[in-house]
């Protein structure tokens, strides 16, 4: 690299982080992180009637609830700031004046109701809306305190406008097909496509990854760039994230959701970033879970594909389960403590580890954690129909009878299968059938983990509570 690596994920506060933002943050810190550079949060909140309160506090919740912390921004301080640009109005104001009197800016006094008419005319024939430079004309100038915006003036010659995209390749486009855009509008604060060009060169941007919906805005930063005698950074143009069929824009019914919901659903973050990461990049290979210290070093813009990206909330699902499946038993208790059921925070987290134990291969996101584990904790409500489902009453309470003589003094998973099993053959009853009335009875559920494993972790005195209550049921 020739200089250090430094880039930017810069967000509007007006809404919470979608799928393709996150990605878009994810990507950028990934390649600070490969190259040892540094992730900068710039907040662009120059848009002010569209802000909304509390944005910006969720925008810094969901890179937080992600590990992707910025190395510098509103919250960290560092040597480039302010990072909230409607803190840097005069740095605007001072580099827009450079451009007035260069004659790169210049103003316009056009109201809305004119440039409204003529985006309308344009439409009307059918042709692209490109302002007329109406108030370049000396009889339509007015007084600077009237108000008024500046304007970049597109060069007159006819030229093409290209760069070297990192994900894409060459892109050129010709200024013909360009207006004077609004640089600095008429509250004094800077349009996104001037503030954004001021602080990718005052903030030392090496490489800029963004959606490619900004692609055929790139040439007007480059002419910016230019007016201002600034190299540009390095431009990398991401591929979009469609939802599962790819054939739309990803909406909220396929999964366009926030951080902090998929959270609450119970998803892991590493999950998380693992999936984001595989929308768009891949290494080369079949691997589909990375770990994020894998991600790290094998992060590069080349392996970013040009061609869109489809949403697929099933797969994540998958790599969420995988992901639960390899955690540490400990580690894994600690991650599902705001998951559990109501009633286990009465038991202790020892015993709430070795219900975890017989559940871990069977979660895929941490909040199927209540539906999977609250028989543990309260006594199930007994249904004589399912406890007679595929046994006659009479035979079903002389069975419970049996299996309640046998119950070992000492209690164990084995000790329980040894004087259990041979009631099977006791009793005349395949194995299924019989384990079944012990299962409902003890779960008030026909699928639970295994039955010996679920009597240990029980306990003695609870499972014989319930298979005597099972009895009472039975019992006319």
């Amino acid at each position: 690299m020739s200089k250090a690596v430094r880039v930017r994920f810069a967000p509007s506060p007006t809404g919470y982080l979608h799928v393709g933002s996150i990605r878009s943050a994810l990507f950028n810190w990934l390649w600070a992180r490969h190259n040892d550079g540094t992730f900068v949060l710039r907040v662009e909140d120059t848009d002010r009637a569209r802000l909304v309160d509390g944005a910006l506090a969720q925008i810094v919740a969901s890179l937080d609830a992600l590990g992707i912390t910025p190395d510098e921004g509103p919250s960290q301080g560092g040597s480039y700031g302010p990072y909230l640009q409607s803190e840097r109005l005069e740095v605007y104001n001072g580099h827009a004046d450079k451009l007035v009197q260069s004659g790169a800016l210049y103003p316009c006094w056009c109201s809305p109701e004119r440039l409204t008419a003529l985006r309308e005319q344009a439409q009307a024939a059918g042709v692209a809306f490109k302002y007329d430079r109406h108030c370049l004309t000396p009889a339509h100038q007015k007084s600077l305190d009237e108000p008024h915006v500046l304007r970049f003036m597109i060069p007159k010659v006819p030229l093409v406008v290209g760069w070297d995209d990192a994900v894409r390749g060459h892109l050129e486009f010709k200024t013909t097909e360009l207006d004077d855009f609004v640089a600095i509008k008429a509250d004094s604060y800077p349009t996104y496509h001037f503030a954004n060009v001021v602080d990718d060169y005052e903030m030392k941007i090496s490489h800029v990854m963004r959606a490619d919906e900004w692609i055929p805005s790139t040439p007007k930063h480059l002419l910016l760039f230019a007016a201002f005698g600034w190299d540009a950074p390095v431009y990398a143009h991401l591929p979009a994230v469609l939802g599962p069929t790819g054939n739309k824009k990803l909406s909220k019914r396929d999964g366009a959701q926030s951080v902090q919901e998929y959270i609450d659903e119970g998803y892991l973050p590493e999950a998380l970033r693992s999936f984001l990461a595989s929308l768009g990049w891949n290494d080369g290979t079949t691997q589909e879970v990375y770990s994020t210290p894998e991600l790290i070093e094998n992060f590069t813009l080349d392996r970013i594909q040009k061609s869109p990206a489809k949403f697929d909330k099933e797969r994540l699902t998958w790599m969420n389960g995988l992901l639960i499946r390899q955690l540490p038993l400990a580690k894994l208790n600690q991650r599902c403590e705001p998951f559990w059921p109501a009633a286990a925070s009465a038991y202790p987290a020892s015993y709430r580890e070795s219900v975890l134990a017989l559940v871990q291969e069977r979660l895929k996101t941490l909040n199927e954690l209540p539906e999977l584990t609250d028989f543990f904790f309260e006594d199930p409500k007994l249904d004589k129909n399912v406890l007679t489902k595929n046994l006659e009453p009479e035979i079903a309470k002389q069975a419970l009878e049996q299996i309640i003589v046998v119950l070992p003094d000492h209690w164990s998973e084995s000790t329980l299968e040894a004087a259990i099993r041979p009631l099977v053959d006791q009793l005349g009853l395949k194995a299924g059938i019989l384990f079944g009335i012990i299962r409902v009875s003890i779960t008030g559920r026909t699928a639970a983990p295994g039955l010996f494993e679920t009597l240990f972790v029980l306990g003695q005195e609870a499972s014989k509570r319930r298979l005597q209550a099972a009895l009472t049921v039975l019992t006319p």
